[in-house]
C-alpha cells in the first residue's frame, strides 16, 4: 500500500459515546455477544480497515466510587468487556484480512506470557496480529493485583521499555526454517536454530525460548498510545503506529513531526511509522441529520457520570467543591494519565469552558468529534491527511450498530472517490496494510 492512502483503524467499544448506548436503536449487549463482534469485524472488513482495535481496563472504572456508594459509577457503558486478547482468535476465524489488535499492559502481565499469547495469535490469524502497548493509568486495576496504587509514571514507562526488548526477543528466539519436522530423521526442530534468550534486566528474568516457531510476522505489530515525554520516548523506540488524542491539526501535526524527529534519532525510518489521532464521527445523509443526532446522544448522558468521569481523569480533584459554572481550576499532579490530563485542560481553556461544560464534552466522549455529512467528515480526514497532521486515523463509532454501519457504507466510499483510501487489500499481513516495517 502507498504512503499516499490513509490508514484506518476501528476502535469498537460497547458504547464508545457515554451516552450513545441509550439510543432506542442502539444494540448494547455488543459488550458481551461474540456475535455481534463478529458482525462489527466483518464490516470493518468490507470497509476494508487495516485493523480492528480493542482497549483494555482489568477493573470496573471509579470501582472505589462505587465501593462509596456512588450509583453512577454504574452508568458507564465501557465497564463491561471480555479480556480483549480472548477476542482476537474468535474474529481471525471470521475475517480473513483484517488486522486485529488488542490492548494488554506491561504493568500487569509478564513479558514470556505475552509474548507466547500474541505470536499464537499471529499464527491463527495468518499474520494479521497486533499489541497495543500500555502502562495502565487506571489505580483501580492496581488494586486487582496485590498494589495499593500504581507505581510511578516514570518507573511504569521504564518496565515497559524492558517488557518491549523481552518481548521483541522472545519473538525472535527461532530463526527462519528451525521447525523441520523431519520424519526420515526424526528432528522435529533444529536446535542450532533455536536460543535462548538469557535475559536479566533491571524487572525481569527471562531464559526462553518461546514454545512455538517465528510466527507470520515475526513480530506482531505494536501499537501504542501514550503522548507524555516518557510514552513519546517509547513509542518513537518501539511503534510501528502511535494512537493520539490531539486538538488540532498543528498539534496533530507537531505531535507526528516529533515522534519522527525521536524515531530517527533511534535510527529508525520515521516514514515507517504510522499516527493516527482518534475522532468519533457521528454521520448523518447532511449536517443538520447529524447535528441532531449528536444533540440526542448529549442528551442521554448523565451529569453526574460526566463529573465522575472528570473527577477521575483530572487527578482525583473533587470538583462538588468548587462552583461548577465557574473556570476549571488548574489541576493537581498525578500519577494516572497525564496526557488525558492536559488535554482537559488544553480544551477547557482553549473553548473557555466551565466545569460543568469541561465534563459534558468530556462525558460524552474524550476523543474529537467529526459531525456531519459523509462529505464534510471526508473533508476535515482528508485536511489533515493531506496536511501532514497524520497518516491516517483511528475511528470510534459512537455506539453500535449503526455507528459502524453509516461509516463504513457512507464515509468509507466517499474516501474512496477521493482516492485517499483503498478500494482492495493488497497484501494478506497487517503490516503489509500499514506499510510498516517487515520482518522475515
Amino acid at each position: 500500500m502507498t504512503d499516499n492512502m490513509m490508514r484506518l483503524a476501528m476502535f469498537l467499544f460497547p458504547g464508545y459515546h457515554f451516552g450513545a448506548w441509550r439510543l432506542p436503536e442502539a444494540i448494547p449487549d455488543v459488550d458481551l455477544n461474540i456475535d455481534h463482534y463478529v458482525r462489527a469485524a466483518q464490516l470493518a472488513e468490507q470497509g476494508k480497515f487495516d485493523a480492528i482495535f480493542f482497549e483494555d481496563q482489568a477493573a470496573v472504572p471509579r470501582s472505589n466510587n462505587i465501593m462509596k456508594g456512588d450509583h453512577f459509577g454504574g452508568a458507564s457503558p465501557r465497564a463491561i468487556h471480555y479480556d480483549p486478547s480472548m477476542l482476537l482468535p474468535a474474529l481471525a476465524m471470521k475475517t480473513t484480512h483484517i488486522g486485529l489488535v488488542a490492548t494488554s499492559s506491561t504493568t500487569f502481565n509478564e513479558p514470556y506470557n505475552l509474548a507466547r499469547r500474541f505470536s499464537s495469535i499471529d499464527f491463527i490469524s495468518k499474520g494479521r496480529a497486533g499489541w497495543n502497548l500500555v502502562t495502565s493509568f487506571n489505580e483501580n486495576e492496581a488494586q486487582n493485583f496485590g498494589m495499593d496504587a500504581l507505581t510511578d509514571h516514570g518507573t511504569r514507562y521504564e518496565r515497559a521499555g524492558e517488557f518491549f526488548d523481552v518481548v521483541a526477543g522472545l519473538w525472535e528466539g527461532w530463526e527462519e526454517g528451525a521447525l523441520t519436522r523431519d520424519k526420515e530423521s526424526g528432528v522435529y526442530f533444529d536446535t542450532t536454530k533455536m536460543h535462548f534468550l538469557q535475559h536479566e534486566g533491571k524487572f525481569f528474568k527471562v531464559r526462553g525460548p518461546l514454545t512455538m516457531d517465528r510466527s507470520p510476522q515475526v513480530r506482531p505489530v505494536i501499537f501504542q498510545a501514550g503522548s507524555s515525554e516518557p510514552g513519546r520516548q517509547l513509542a518513537a523506540r518501539t511503534a510501528d503506529v502511535v494512537f493520539t488524542e490531539q486538538p488540532s491539526l498543528a498539534a496533530c501535526r507537531e505531535f507526528r513531526d516529533d515522534i519522527r524527529r525521536r524515531a530517527a534519532s533511534f535510527g529508525r525510518d520515521p516514514n515507517k511509522i504510522k499516527i493516527l489521532p482518534n475522532f468519533m464521527p457521528i454521520v448523518g445523509k447532511t449536517d443538520q441529520e447529524a447535528k441532531d443526532l449528536h444533540a440526542r446522544m448529549r442528551a442521554l448522558v448523565p451529569d453526574d457520570l460526566a463529573l465522575g468521569w472528570l473527577m477521575q481523569n483530572a487527578g482525583g480533584l473533587d470538583f462538588r467543591d468548587y462552583d461548577l459554572d465557574g473556570p476549571m481550576p488548574d489541576l493537581p499532579e498525578t500519577n494516572a494519565g497525564k496526557t488525558m490530563q492536559a488535554n482537559i485542560m488544553n480544551i477547557a481553556r482553549r473553548d473557555n469552558l466551565s466545569i460543568r461544560e469541561t465534563a459534558r464534552y468530556f462525558g460524552e466522549t474524550p476523543a474529537q468529534r467529526l459531525i456531519g455529512s459523509p462529505s464534510t467528515i471526508a473533508d476535515l480526514m482528508q485536511e489533515w491527511f493531506e496536511g501532514g497532521a497524520c497518516d491516517g486515523f483511528a475511528v470510534s463509532p459512537p455506539y453500535f450498530p449503526a455507528g459502524v454501519e453509516d461509516f463504513v457504507h457512507l464515509v468509507v466510499p466517499e474516501l474512496q472517490r477521493r482516492g485517499v483510501f483503498r478500494t482492495e487489500y493488497d497484501g494478506t499481513q497487517l503490516r503489509d496494510h500499514l506499510g510498516v516495517e517487515t520482518y522475515r
